[in-house]
């Protein structure tokens, strides 16, 4: 006599295969949202850059127009600390995307980031943006 298997009926639930593509679209929205989060975080501090050199611009523009016979290439930052309009009481400086601290250079008109070896800071890849530079 030959015995009838019963039919099981399928349970329902996730295969390995479907339980796969939801983790990996669960880690690729994960990556994305790293990723944005860290380009707003630099595009912010290239924003409080470009804040903090328009307060030093704006101060150059003032002592030069009380000063018109002194030379761009003279200025120091003692003499700009009492025309920054934030009322600061020293120059102000600049975090850099690695977490450094970098001073700005008044020696030029507009001033710029000075990245440590005399040269100039500008991440953003162009001096007319507005993000780490005064712009135009």
């Amino acid at each position: 006599m030959t015995r009838k298997r019963e039919y099981i009926p399928h349970r329902p639930g996730f295969t390995l295969l479907e339980m796969s593509m939801v983790i990996m679209v669960l880690l690729a929205l994960m990556a994305l949202g790293f990723r944005v989060t860290k380009m707003s975080k630099n595009a912010q501090m290239g924003r409080e850059a470009a804040e903090t050199l328009r307060t030093v611009y704006t101060a150059q523009r003032l002592y030069l127009a009380e000063n018109p016979a002194t030379a761009v290439s003279s200025l120091t930052g003692t003499l700009l600390v009492p025309y920054l309009p934030t009322r600061a009481t020293s120059m102000p400086t600049v975090k850099s995307l690695t977490g450094a601290t970098l001073s700005i250079k008044v020696t030029v008109f507009p001033p710029v980031i000075d990245n440590g070896s005399g040269g100039t800071y500008d991440p953003s890849g162009s001096s007319k943006d507005a993000l780490w530079d005064v712009g135009e």
